[in-house]
């Protein structure tokens, strides 16, 4: 039971971490129909810069609170994500909107690859250390230990989560979005600029991206140049388990394969004596999403839908 209790409390921490990565993937699929695989890379590089930033200012405001340092240097990390996110969509996928959909698929990819050897060109290959200002003295909750800030980045998660719902549901822009991703052409009659619907959805996945990073850093106490290609695609595997183009089912999928694979890699691990667990961790999203594809390849929550012409 205790092993249990351990394994959810792991998988809705990691959960809540793909499931904002997903969003990143389901909004710009709802709306542009393109997968966009440089996305895990804006997650690492909000990871990086949140680190240099954060040691940038304890090395000049020490005696300042360590949480408001975190806070500050998050801040920071965003926009730079924000503008990272706008510029891919600028430069990389606007010119490709009308060409057969391989073109833009393969320019993803090819973004990826450059951030990728951009970060290491700038951070270097090896590990690059979270500072270690966070207590991890953690809290016993039915036998599982869990840290403030484990608990931390449930809440953030879960609150980035709810005013995403509130923006697209509640907001002109969530309108605009929701209207673009039905039919651009028809939104752009009534009105709707669809260029900066295109941008702003951008812009806000890759601040989700971002914060996911910085909490996946936070976490594990690092980051490097690697994490966001494997990041992403788990976060894709995500977004497709819950109904790809589907907010809810991002949320949804993201929760259910950080569970998954925390279980799963908790009682394989205690099952050969901790020889094997860990170390196959990563099998259990990918065998997700070869059995979603082949049973229901439109997800938990999507619904099949007409090609675009």
């Amino acid at each position: 039971m205790d092993i249990f209790a351990q394994q959810l409390i792991n998988g809705l921490i990691l959960g809540s971490i793909y499931a904002l990565i997903a969003l990143g993937y389901t909004m710009v699929y709802g709306i542009l129909g393109l997968i966009n695989f440089a996305h895990g890379e804006i997650v690492m590089i909000g990871a990086m810069v949140c680190i240099t930033c954060l040691n940038l200012l304890l090395g000049h405001f020490g005696d300042v609170s360590p949480l408001l340092l975190v806070v500050a240097s998050v801040f920071m990390a965003i926009p730079v994500c924000a503008l990272l996110g706008y510029s891919i969509e600028r430069i990389a996928y606007r010119p490709l909107r009308n060409a057969p959909r391989l073109a833009p698929l393969i320019t993803a990819i090819g973004v990826s690859i450059v951030l990728q050897n951009l970060a290491m060109i700038i951070w270097g290959r090896q590990y690059v250390p979270f500072p270690a200002i966070f207590t991890n003295t953690p809290y016993q909750v039915f036998g599982a230990a869990i840290t403030p800030l484990q608990v931390s980045i449930v809440v953030v998660a879960t609150l980035m989560m709810l005013g995403l719902w509130l923006l697209v549901q509640k907001t002109k822009l969530g309108r605009a979005m929701r209207a673009t991703a039905q039919s651009p052409q028809v939104a752009s009659l009534m009105g709707v600029n669809v260029n900066q619907v295109i941008a702003m959805t951008f812009i806000f996945g890759s601040c989700l991206g971002s914060v996911a990073g910085i909490m996946v850093a936070a976490n594990y106490g690092q980051a490097h140049a690697y994490m966001g290609f494997l990041l992403g695609l788990k976060a894709f595997s995500a977004a497709v388990l819950g109904g790809i183009g589907n907010i809810a089912g991002a949320v949804l999928g993201g929760l259910l394969l950080g569970i998954i694979e925390s279980l799963g890699a908790g009682y394989l691990g205690d099952l050969t004596n901790n020889f094997l667990g860990s170390q196959y961790q990563d099998m259990f999203a990918f065998l997700v999403l070869i059995t979603v594809l082949v049973f229901k390849p439109s997800g938990l929550l999507g619904e099949k839908t007409s090609e675009r012409p």
